[in-house]
C-alpha cells in the first residue's frame, strides 16, 4: 500500500459510524457567504460532526482554514441535469480548495464537458484524488465502484427519474447497495431530518450518515415548527 492509498484509508476510516454535516446555504440566502458557512462548520465540528460537507470553492477555502475534520467537497453549477461536480474542471477546482475528498453526481446522464463518469473517476483516480459517488439508484452505485470511486452514497435518490422521493431516507436504496456492494463504504444522504433517522442508517449498516438541512439550514427548520403550530 503507497503512501495516498494509506491516507485514503485512515481519512475514510474515521468517518466509519459518524455522523457527517453539510453545511450549505443557497443563492438569494442571508447566510450564503464563506465566512458565514465556515462558522457553521466550526459549530458542528464542536458538536461532534465528523466531517463537513460543503459547496462552492469560496465555502471549501474558508471551512478547511477553520475546521480539523476533513472537508467534502462540491461545486454545484446550474439547477438541471448533472450539475453537483459535474466536469473534471469542477472536480479539480475543489481540491485545489483544499477538498479532502470530492463528491459528484454518479448518475448516467449527460455530463457538460462530454466525458463519461469512468473516464472522469479514472482521471481523478490518477492523480490522487479521493472520490465520492452521488448516486441516485443501485445502476448508479454499480457504475461509480466500477469507476472506482472510494465512496458510494445515496444522495440522489429521489432527484432523478430513477426512482420516487421518499417522504424520509431511502432506506430501500442503502439496503440494496450496502448488500451489493459490501466492501466499499456506502454513506446514507438525503431527507434524514431526526436523530433516529441517522441512527437507522447507521444500524443498518451505513459507513456514515449526512445530515444538512436538519441541523444547517434555519429557514427551512423554522418552516417546520411554523408549520406545526399553524391551527
Amino acid at each position: 500500500m503507497n503512501t495516498n492509498d494509506t491516507y485514503s484509508k485512515r481519512l475514510i476510516d474515521s468517518l466509519h459510524g459518524k455522523l457527517i454535516v453539510s453545511c450549505q446555504a443557497y443563492p438569494g440566502e442571508p447566510m450564503r457567504h464563506p465566512e458565514t458557512m465556515a462558522q457553521v462548520a466550526q459549530s458542528v465540528e464542536l458538536g461532534g460532526a465528523a466531517a463537513i460537507r460543503c459547496q462552492g470553492l469560496a465555502d471549501i477555502s474558508a471551512i478547511k482554514g477553520q475546521v480539523k475534520v476533513p472537508v467534502i467537497g462540491i461545486w454545484k453549477e446550474g439547477d438541471n441535469g448533472v450539475y453537483i461536480t459535474p466536469t473534471l474542471r469542477h472536480a479539480r477546482a475543489c481540491i485545489m480548495a483544499g477538498a479532502d475528498i470530492v463528491a459528484l453526481d454518479a448518475t448516467d446522464r449527460p455530463r457538460p464537458d462530454g466525458l463519461t463518469l469512468q473516464q472522469t473517476a479514472r482521471q481523478l483516480k490518477s492523480e490522487g484524488a479521493i472520490l465520492m459517488a452521488d448516486c441516485g439508484c443501485i445502476e448508479d452505485s454499480d457504475a461509480a465502484v466500477d469507476a472506482g470511486f472510494d465512496i458510494i452514497s445515496t444522495t440522489l435518490a429521489g432527484y432523478t427519474d430513477s426512482r420516487a422521493k421518499t417522504e424520509g431516507p431511502d432506506y430501500e436504496l442503502l439496503a440494496q447497495m450496502l448488500e451489493r456492494h459490501p466492501h466499499v463504504p456506502v454513506i446514507c444522504e438525503g431527507r434524514i431530518h431526526t436523530p433516529s433517522d441517522a441512527a437507522k442508517a447507521i444500524e443498518m449498516g451505513a459507513w456514515a450518515a449526512v445530515v444538512g438541512t436538519a441541523i444547517t439550514h434555519p429557514m427551512t427548520i423554522t418552516s417546520w415548527f411554523a408549520d406545526a403550530v399553524r391551527f
